[in-house]
């Protein structure tokens, strides 16, 4: 698929009939933590808004290779479908859209969900922006409890393949660099968690 022909919002991740791959970056302690017990031990805040990214280059933007002060163990957490897109029903976009909204008011009245939308531009493996968005989703109160507790199936911790990528990618091998990427083809949303969160549905089934 190239950037071309990317629908501009659209999901992309590694998913299976039942789960898919989120990524998040983390300190050590964190990251140490949540390996070890398969789920976010004391070191992890519940009570912060927390932000889930189904693209991995866009979590390699995010987090620099894992170079970034505090977000230095990128983790792969594989959650279930059905947590994924109860998150996306119960969702609001960070910013008013009028393809998305009726008004401005029906935006400001969809702002106490728990689960907040942002689109940005995808990245290449170069980390510059293309044209296409991805999809982030910061959750909080109950949809982080849930995330927490009741959606996470494996945490793996993955910060060697991203700097194996970034390595790859300094000796001038982009084709080599971008093989290592994971696997992420569109996601299949129902219609209404298309309407809501304002995305291109993808494949069904």
């Amino acid at each position: 698929m190239t950037a071309v022909s990317v629908p501009h919002r659209q999901i992309r991740a590694n998913y299976d009939e039942d789960s898919l791959v989120v990524y998040q970056a983390f300190s050590s302690r964190i990251a140490e933590e949540a390996v070890a017990s398969g789920g976010f031990g004391p070191s992890f805040s519940r009570s912060r808004m927390t932000w889930i990214k189904p693209s991995f280059r866009w979590m390699l933007y995010r987090c620099g290779f894992a170079t970034k002060p505090g977000q230095e163990h990128v983790l792969a957490i594989r959650i279930s479908r059905s947590g994924f897109e109860w998150a996306l029903r119960n969702a609001s976009l960070s910013h008013y859209d009028r393809d998305v909204h009726a008004d401005r008011q029906a935006w400001a009245d969809s702002k106490h969900r728990p689960v907040r939308i942002q689109w940005d531009p995808e990245r290449d493996l170069h980390l510059r922006p293309l044209e296409h968005r991805s999809l982030q989703a910061g959750l909080s109160g109950p949809a982080a409890a849930a995330y927490c507790d009741t959606w996470i199936r494996e945490i793996r911790d993955v910060t060697a393949l991203a700097r194996d990528i970034h390595f790859t990618l300094r000796e001038g091998r982009l084709e080599a660099a971008q093989a290592l990427l994971p696997a992420e083809r569109p996601y299949p949303l129902p219609e209404d968690i298309a309407t809501i969160v304002g995305a291109t549905r993808g494949p069904s089934g």
